[in-house]
């Protein structure tokens, strides 16, 4: 009985949907997917795990520093004497400190609630499907999910932004109860679940809040008033939870706390709104004017050298910081191609059309029709994150992990939908060939950008499609010209030829950095990667970063009573050397180099007092210049983050930065070279972007 009312629903979804009641997944067939699903999903975030390094060292760094002591933890502290933070705030990385503290500070365990994230993730998307669309839509949904190419890779990284996922996916559950029921517990539920996503990433949980408003303003079986009062109950639980972290932090007197990072006023709410917020939005990052090449605002330097051909026969900047900061031109097709359509947008012609199905197919009955609810809630969060990412002038290609969920929602809901329509007569039958011949044209175009893999992937592919569509359509055509027409079991494996057609190349695409255990700061699916950024330039790797022993062995030697073992413009010289030597480090700028810290006469004041006593400092080869090979792949949004230009020897940040360097230059003393770097270190003793490095030593001003 179980077996055909299940058929019931899928193929009859217009009848009254009050009425109906999503069947729990009893048959064997349903678990066994189900269960191979999840095997996927393990195998995915879990193979080769840690095995290759952090990756990304500013977090890694901040992390180790917080195991120190709660002063640290609480605060995020990026280094272990508490002088700046991390740049975001604290609950993703609270997670990570547990899991290392009681497994070890390895990169596994630092990795690890990522990875749980996204396994729970997947199982979670399952239920919220099935469970207004059958089993069928939910597996198709948590397969996608299990294999979609930006949620894999983020879910093996230090960063935190599966975590987020998880949370949103929380919230929807929750919300959808509210919707369903009315009941204000529920819908206070989902915006506290979203004040907690907003300590863990901020504004970016917010994308969500249009989705779950909408659905519960129109969907809730109370009176439109009750409606509008609960949800403003809501945003006052939502608003509350979110700034509790931040308003404790910024009521803490500066002189008991770290500065806040990446914040230019040492304030938590104004990181949240502002570098964290809206200038993601707008890009902009700097307070001063930029420092570009001369000749105008054009974002390229002299002397860049020109793109050089990837493994695959297509452009790619060089290695540093390339395809993670890229992310095409705002523009309505902008998620079509690359090089954000290969990280997120390979289902996402067939979760748009599966939208459209469902939306045609019978009038709105918003409080009675459960399947109509789903739609409001996915199809808003589609829309909302979609249109941000359209139009943002900066972000990370991984943020759009938390585009994922409602793609991979669409996507089963979606080719269930166009299944039932394509059994019955009307032209909304003619819906799911088309949408896997748009589906795999839209995969076609982002592969012709990866020569050797679209070689095999495109022929293959395209096969896939052809049979499936021309079964299909000859299914539809064949009562037209008197032919008999075939029954669903023989039409149903063309259909599964065309569901494999479409996964094919986001399978391969997700799998190519589980394979390869490639580990990169920001990460990034498919063949071509970035080489890693930030604390280390040379491709990702952790532990020590590639900190020259001799210089942390001739800081520890010399340090005396100074409580920081060694200062430096910014965290991109820090990291290294605090995952080393686990030791307080001055970032001078805090990440980038650019924040307000200290003016110069507080830095000569903790000179003078023996709180720092060494400074290390690089110089750019070509008279302040930072080399063209590190810059040409900055976007030019991105370097207002620095401040205003790159400043002299070493600090990224110009202005106050450059003025804390030049003091340093002026009245310190410059330790030969023979006395602390190695003998093979050559010039690149400490991580950065270039050119030499000179340790000062302060202990005698003059």
């Amino acid at each position: 009985m179980a077996d055909t009312r299940e058929e019931t629903i899928q193929i009859n979804p217009g009848e009254h949907l009050a009425e109906q009641k999503a069947p729990a997944p009893s048959a064997l067939w349903h678990r066994l997917a189900l269960g191979g699903i999840m095997l996927i999903s393990l195998f995915m975030n879990f193979f080769q795990l840690g095995q290759n390094g952090f990756g990304n060292l500013y977090y890694a760094a901040g992390i180790k520093s917080m195991l120190d002591n709660w002063h640290n933890f609480f605060f995020v502290s990026y280094d272990p004497g508490g002088f700046v933070t991390i740049d975001k705030p604290p609950l993703g990385f609270w997670l990570q400190v547990g899991s290392a503290r009681l497994f070890g500070f390895t990169p596994f365990s630092v990795f690890l609630p990522q990875a749980i994230a996204g396994v729970l993730s997947v199982l979670l998307l399952y239920y919220l499907v099935r469970r207004h669309f059958g089993v069928v839509a939910g597996l198709l949904a948590a397969l996608a999910l299990a294999l979609s190419p930006i949620s894999v890779v983020t879910n093996r990284n230090i960063t935190i932004d599966s975590t987020l996922a998880l949370v949103l996916l929380v919230g929807a559950w929750a919300v959808m109860r509210a919707a369903e029921t009315g009941r204000l517990r529920w819908l206070l539920l989902s915006a506290a679940v979203v004040g907690i996503g907003f300590n863990i990433k901020m504004l970016e949980a917010y994308l969500v809040v249009p989705a779950y408003g909408l659905l519960y303003l129109l969907a809730a079986p109370v009176s439109i008033w009750k409606r509008i009062g609960h949800l403003a109950l809501a945003v006052v639980v939502l608003l509350a939870i979110s700034l509790s972290w931040a308003l404790a932090v910024d009521m803490t007197p500066a002189s008991l706390r770290p500065y806040v990072g990446s914040s230019q006023d040492n304030s938590e709410i104004s990181l949240a709104l502002g570098y964290n917020g809206i200038n993601r939005l707008i890009g902009q990052f700097g307070r001063g004017p930029r420092t570009n090449a001369p000749g105008g605002n054009t974002g390229a330097f002299p002397g860049a050298p020109p793109l050089r051909a990837n493994g695959n026969g297509a452009q790619e900047p060089p290695a540093g910081f390339g395809g993670a900061f890229e992310s095409g031109a705002p523009g309505p097709l902008r998620l079509f191609n690359e090089p954000l359509a290969g990280q997120v947008a390979w289902l996402l012609p067939m979760a748009i059309l599966g939208a459209v199905a469902l939306a045609w197919q019978r009038r709105p009955r918003l409080q009675e029709d459960r399947q109509q609810q789903s739609l409001v809630l996915w199809g808003t969060w589609l829309l909302t994150m979609g249109v941000f990412f359209s139009v943002a002038s900066f972000f990370h290609q991984y943020y759009m992990t938390e585009m994922a969920p409602a793609i991979c929602a669409l996507f089963g809901i979606g080719l269930v939908i166009m299944w039932q329509d394509y059994r019955r007569p009307g032209w909304r039958g003619w819906l799911l060939p088309i949408a896997l011949i748009a589906t795999v044209a839209e995969q076609v175009h982002i592969l012709t950008h990866y020569p050797t893999w679209s070689q095999w992937l495109i022929p293959l592919m395209v096969v896939l499609c052809v049979i499936a569509v021309a079964v299909l359509v000859g299914a539809r055509l064949a009562p037209l010209i008197a032919v008999k027409a075939p029954r669903a079991r023989y039409l149903l494996p063309a259909l599964g030829a065309g569901v494999l057609a479409l996964m094919l190349a986001p399978s391969v695409w997700a799998a190519i950095p589980v394979i390869q255990n490639t580990t990169a700061q920001l990460p990034v699916a498919g063949p071509s990667q970035a080489n890693g950024f930030g604390g280390n330039f040379a491709g990702g790797r952790s532990n020590n970063g590639g900190t020259d022993q001799a210089l942390v062995s001739y800081l520890e030697a010399n340090q005396g009573n100074a409580t920081y073992l060694v200062a430096t413009p910014s965290s991109m010289t820090a990291d290294g050397i605090i995952l080393a030597t686990n030791k307080p480090v001055m970032a001078l700028g805090g990440f980038g180099g650019s924040d307000p810290i200290l003016t110069t006469d507080q830095l000569a004041a903790l000179v003078s007092q023996g709180t720092v006593r060494f400074f290390l400092l690089g110089s750019f080869r070509d008279a302040g210049q930072p080399p063209p090979q590190f810059l040409q792949d900055i976007p030019e949004q991105f370097r207002e983050r620095f401040g205003d230009g790159f400043g002299g020897r070493g600090g990224f940040g110009g202005g106050q930065q450059s003025a804390l360097t030049s003091w340093v230059t002026q009245h310190c003393t410059v330790v030969p070279a023979s006395q602390w770097q190695s003998s093979t270190s050559n010039t690149q003793n400490v991580p950065g972007p270039g050119g030499a490095n000179q340790l000062y030593d302060c202990a005698t001003t003059h």
